[in-house]
């Protein structure tokens, strides 16, 4: 299967080299009701199309087919995670998962449609492709320190104690929009935030963070959410979820970045 480069997440591999010097059309931008690529993702019939060599994980990229709609999508099959000493054996697709929901339900939508489903190698996580902005220059919107979803991302980050929030992880759209990929190292118990996007460190969160915070609370609170996440995750971890966010609306700042544990991930692309 043919790799893509470095850093280039949000570059499609193709099929042959020959393929790959053409132009490729915009893919698809998820609506804010995500419940058709929900459908498609869940129901839809996987084609692996190429391999994604820099991830530290298999990450295969897949066409999508159902009810004559078509897609690209990333899968990542349990299969090939490799074993980490800090998460669970076979966790990091149910974790992956669990970050669209809270996304979902916090009013943020950072996160591209995910679920959990069968694939050709095993059970694994199955999400949305998106083709980011490649004219938007990614390290000068990481610094960026006034970029409302940008802020709202770490806001996210901090709420799913992300270990993991490299700059390449980072999908500008076109239309303005911000999406997040690979939420596999997320919900430890300890805390082992690890960003790029340190700038807003104990400074007051906006009124609209305090918004979505207390919406999530609010989701938390009901059984459906609870249920999701209980599926996906460990108690300790719902209840670590819970209580940073209890966190966060008690002092409404910003968290600061951990003593005992690395602040920025490596490398930061």
């Amino acid at each position: 299967m043919p790799d893509t480069s470095p850093g280039k997440r949000a570059q499609r591999p193709s099929r042959s080299p020959r393929a790959a010097k053409a132009a490729r059309p915009a893919g698809p931008v998820p609506p804010q009701d995500n419940s058709a690529a929900l459908e498609l993702l869940t129901l839809g019939d996987l084609e692996v199309q190429g391999r994604l060599a820099v991830a530290s994980n298999a990450t295969l990229y897949c066409r999508v087919r159902h009810g004559g709609q078509d897609a690209a999508c990333v899968y990542k099959p349990i299969a090939g995670e490799r074993p980490l000493w800090d998460f669970a054996a076979g966790s990091l697709a149910g974790r992956e998962v669990a970050a669209y929901a809270v996304s979902r339900a916090a009013g943020w939508n950072l996160v591209p449609p995910t679920v959990f489903r069968d694939g050709p190698f095993g059970p694994g996580m199955c999400q949305l492709w998106i083709d980011a902005d490649a004219s938007v220059d990614l390290v000068a919107l990481a610094r960026s320190s006034d970029h409302r979803a940008l802020r709202d991302m770490a806001v996210f980050d901090a709420v799913v104690n992300n270990a993991d929030r490299k700059i390449g992880h980072l999908l500008p759209v076109s239309d303005g929009r911000l999406f997040g990929c690979d939420h596999g190292v997320c919900f430890s118990e300890e805390y082992k935030l690890r960003t790029v996007l340190w700038q807003w460190r104990g400074r007051t969160l906006p009124k609209r963070a305090i918004e979505a915070l207390t919406r999530f609370q609010r989701a938390l609170a009901g059984e459906e959410l609870a249920a999701e996440l209980s599926a996906l995750l460990t108690p300790d971890e719902v209840e670590a979820t819970i209580q940073r966010v209890e966190l966060l609306l008690d002092h409404r700042v910003h968290p600061y970045p951990p003593e005992d544990w690395p602040a920025v991930p490596w490398p930061p692309i």
